[in-house]
Parts: structure tokens; C-alpha cells; sequence
């Protein structure tokens, strides 16, 4: 069982801590309804990436007022399906408190959303998409979140689910640990986003805190 020691650790939130799955899907039906495009299919290829990013290209939208509105109605719709915490969230955070940083959709959805699943926001706060000119798999989201904290990015643990989140993970220059809560070990393989460690979701990890150090626990074992 591996053990590495970091300055922070830097999470990203949909698909890691929570699963907003059911309203994800129920929100890209309805765009994919008006817009005229499969919903089933923009949701499985936008999993991982900005929001702003993917509703602009399968809604052809390029007025940034019209995008803005139309981005904080389909959160709206996610958080009206229900979003949940995954398994290991709550006891993980809590173990890393203040060292932690989310990576997360918008400064609208993430405080609803980690409130509707009792995921505690860390005190060390978190970045969103409207926080950065790049979302991923550019660098920029996991950059801003080592930034403020006052850490080097190079020196913390990413953990993420999607694949764009992993290569976001390894151009910031830190090491990155796969959760398969989205996608399949195999998947995850496949793709080539090359994370130093995988697996099975947050109830395998465990840290503590040794001189201002977080010393993390992975049990990468097969399941």
C-alpha cells in the first residue's frame, strides 16, 4: 500500500466527492431537447470538462450573457436531481480539513451542492470554473487552487474521476490518484491520463497530518 507525503491535497468535486449523476443527466436531456441535440450523448462527453465550455459548443451559444443564464439553469436542474456524497467524501475531508482545495463547477452550484450532500466545503475554501480563464484538461483549475493556499502545485496530490481532470492534474505538475467512480479502472488506463495511483473510491484513502505535512494512505489494491 503506497504512501506519499504532500503539501495538499486538491479535489475535484463532481464524480470525486459528490455523485450528481441523475440530475446531470435529466439537465443535458432537457438542453438537448430544446437545442436539438442528443443529451445522452453531450453528457457523456462533457463529463469532466467546464460547463461553460461544453454548454457553449452543444448550444452553439457565443453570447456570454445568454451562456451565464444558461449555465445557472442547468446547475439549477442538477441540484433538483439530487446530488450525493460518495463514498469515503465526508470522513476523507474530514481528515484533511484545511488542507484541501475542491476544483468545482461555479460559485452558484458548488456551496448548493456540497450543502445538499453534507460534504463539508474545506476550510482552505475552493475554486471554480468562474475562477479560471481555462477550464480542464488545461492546467489552470488545479494551478489556482495550489496558488491559494500558498502552496506549489508540483508538491500536492490531485484526485479526481474524469480523465480531463487527470491530464488537468499532471500539466499543473502534481501527482494524481484516480477514483473509478465514473469511469472503469480499464477506462482510466485507456485513456492515457496516466495517474500515479487508482483506486476504487475515497473509502481507500486515508491521511493524516505530520508537521505540517499530509502523509497519505492508498490502498491501490485490486477489487
Amino acid at each position: 500500500m503506497p504512501t506519499i507525503t504532500v503539501d495538499a491535497i486538491l479535489f475535484d468535486m463532481d464524480g470525486t466527492l459528490i455523485d450528481s449523476t441523475p440530475g446531470v443527466l435529466t439537465a443535458w436531456d432537457i438542453f438537448g431537447r430544446e437545442y436539438g441535440f442528443n443529451g445522452a450523448v453531450a453528457a457523456h462527453e462533457a463529463h469532466g470538462r467546464r460547463l461553460t465550455d461544453t454548454l457553449g459548443e452543444w448550444c452553439k451559444i457565443d453570447a456570454p450573457e445568454k451562456l451565464a443564464a444558461e449555465v445557472v439553469r442547468f446547475e439549477e436542474a442538477v441540484i433538483e436531481g439530487g446530488p450525493i456524497a460518495l463514498p469515503g467524501a465526508k470522513e476523507l475531508l474530514a481528515q484533511v480539513d484545511a488542507g484541501s482545495t475542491p476544483s468545482a463547477p461555479t460559485n452558484v452550484y458548488t456551496p448548493q451542492a456540497l450543502a445538499r450532500t453534507g460534504v463539508p466545503v474545506p476550510a482552505a475554501g475552493y475554486v471554480t470554473s468562474d475562477d479560471v480563464p481555462r477550464g480542464k484538461p488545461e492546467p489552470d483549475p488545479y494551478l489556482a487552487g495550489a496558488a491559494r493556499i500558498g502552496v506549489d502545485a508540483k508538491n500536492c496530490l490531485v484526485v479526481e474521476d474524469a480523465p480531463s481532470g487527470l491530464l488537468a492534474g499532471r500539466a499543473a505538475g502534481a501527482r494524481t490518484l484516480a477514483v473509478c467512480t465514473s469511469h472503469s479502472r480499464d477506462k482510466i488506463i485507456a485513456s492515457r491520463a496516466a495517474p500515479d495511483f487508482i483506486v476504487k473510491d475515497l473509502t481507500r484513502v486515508s491521511v493524516k497530518w505530520v508537521d505540517g505535512k499530509v502523509i497519505v494512505d492508498i490502498d491501490d489494491s485490486l477489487w
